[in-house]
């Protein structure tokens, strides 16, 4: 009997859960297919695999669908543009307002034209790599062959999160070589496979990736054409600390440590280390229902703090970084801010 009854509580518990997720999806004004368009034209770049993780929990949560669509920067801007319904949003990550800073066609003040929403994850992988066989071991001899009048071709995509930790690179060669920074020479490509063909061709020396994108790439034999080693991961050392221990792919945690600064020095003065998360987040057309942010922001809060989603996230190689909406307009304004200074100060 006691087995009986203990089942018949199960059965109810998962009844009424079940009637309050379906209560929850009713009454939320997110339904039906959402649209989610990312600033990268790549299915296997990490824009994608964080939007498809987060995607996919908020379509269990409320009950939608929701659809990433890998359209591009351009593309994704004007989609948003032309829906304020909140069936159209956008996925994207700092290059949504560095593209703004740097002066890039295409790239308006986001916190201007749209509504910064919530963000979700830290890609801590974003990495500069060079090819196995390259002469250039170290960020540290990347500096010192330009700072002795070679010429480093680095293959970014400008205008974002490659043109920022190379900038960053070029004023640590101005620091120890003054008048020398010009022989690190920006290759300006599109996608990581863009970025990465450049490096198979012999056309880039350096090129910007992701441990996601190129960890494969690293393990393999040196005198493979496609082998590569990483130099450099830009994210803070607390925010790699934060990954699991077994890192990504064949790459430990620790070996992954081993390219982030303090043991990789890439000056931005006298004092300190440049260092840069990228951060993933929501935009949303001006004219959305304040309903629907905040939707997001209680359906996003859930997610987290149910756990799933971040298991899912660290296996993947995110970290997670979840601040609802007010919160996030404000982190990331200051956060641009900060960025804007360090741009224009080198520029100088």
């Amino acid at each position: 009997m006691k087995k009986i009854l203990s089942g018949v509580g199960v059965a109810l518990c998962t009844l009424t859960m079940a009637t309050s997720m379906q209560a929850q999806a009713a009454d939320s004004p997110i339904k039906g297919n959402i649209r989610v368009v990312i600033g990268s034209s790549s299915t296997g770049g990490d824009t994608y695999q964080a939007s498809s993780i987060i995607a996919d929990a908020l379509s269990e949560k409320l009950g939608a669908n929701f659809k990433v669509d890998a359209v591009g920067v351009t593309a994704a801007f004007r989609a948003l543009e032309r829906v304020s319904n909140g069936s159209t949003i956008m996925v994207f990550h700092d290059q949504a307002y560095l593209g703004n800073l740097y002066g890039q066609k295409g790239y308006d003040d986001p916190f201007e034209k749209y509504t910064v929403g919530q963000t979700f994850a830290i890609n801590p992988g974003n990495a500069y790599l060079v090819a196995k066989n390259s002469p250039y071991k170290s960020v540290q001899d990347v500096i010192d062959a330009a700072g002795s009048g070679k010429t480093v071709r680095v293959a970014i995509q400008p205008g974002g999160v490659s043109e920022i930790g190379y900038t960053a690179m070029k004023n640590a060669v101005r620091l120890q070589y003054p008048g020398m920074e010009d022989n690190l020479a920006p290759l300006n490509t599109g996608s990581q496979s863009d970025k990465n063909q450049a490096m198979f061709d012999g056309l880039a020396d350096v090129i910007n990736g992701s441990v996601q994108a190129n960890e494969q790439y690293t393990r393999l034999p040196a005198d493979d054409q496609k082998a590569m080693s990483f130099l450099w991961l830009t994210a803070r050392e607390g925010t790699v600390k934060q990954a699991n221990p077994e890192g990504m792919g064949g790459t430990s945690r620790d070996d992954l440590m081993k390219f982030v600064a303090p043991m990789v020095s890439v000056p931005m003065d006298e004092s300190k280390n440049f260092t840069f998360d990228k951060e993933f987040f929501f935009i949303y057309n001006k004219e959305t229902d304040p309903k629907i942010i905040a939707a997001m922001d209680v359906a996003l809060e859930e997610i987290f703090k149910e756990g799933k989603v971040q298991e899912t996230m660290k296996k993947s190689f995110f970290i997670p970084d979840f601040l609802p909406s007010n919160e996030s307009q404000q982190y990331l304004m200051n956060k641009r801010d900060q960025y804007a200074k360090i741009i224009e100060s080198l520029k100088k």
